[in-house]
């Protein structure tokens, strides 16, 4: 606004200076109206510019302020209920560890005794496929070494 009083007091101080030389000199009217035209114009679109990159930066900054006031908000109604949340699950837990405990006692002789049994089971097999693992492993080695010796030396 105070950019626009100080263009036309500038244009009104230009036209005056030119009426008054042109009575101590005569010239060019029309080449004078001109170049003030010229002036105006650009002095207009250079106005024009700056405001409309003023008036971006506002719409910018609001929108920045409105993103971040809506976060802020969010954050603030999320937030009591994140820590309800945590509230909940904190004695949810304390009351099921109880229960956990006890399952896990009462499982733990099951899984001992399933181990008990399972185990010489376990060893019972691997010992009887043992000859079985040694005498294939026999067996593929000669066929390597007889499949290396058919090859052609290189």
């Amino acid at each position: 606004m105070k950019f626009s009083l100080i263009a036309a007091l500038l244009v009104v101080l230009a036209i005056a200076h030119g009426s008054e030389a042109g009575s101590l000199v005569k010239r060019d009217v029309q080449a004078d109206v001109d170049k003030i035209t010229k002036v105006i114009k650009e002095m207009s679109a250079s106005i024009t510019t700056a405001t409309q990159d003023m008036v971006d930066k506002v719409k910018a900054m609001e929108m920045t302020n409105t993103a971040q006031t809506y976060v802020e908000d969010s954050k603030a109604k999320i937030q009591p209920l994140v820590e309800k949340f945590h509230s909940e699950a904190t004695k949810l837990q304390e009351q099921v560890k109880p229960y956990i405990t006890n399952i896990e006692e009462q499982m733990k002789p099951l899984t001992d005794n399933f181990n008990a049994q399972v185990k010489p089971l376990t060893d019972n097999f691997q010992a009887q496929v043992k000859p079985l693992t040694d005498m294939m492993e026999k067996f593929f080695q000669q066929v390597l070494d007889q499949t290396k010796a058919l090859m052609p030396p290189q």
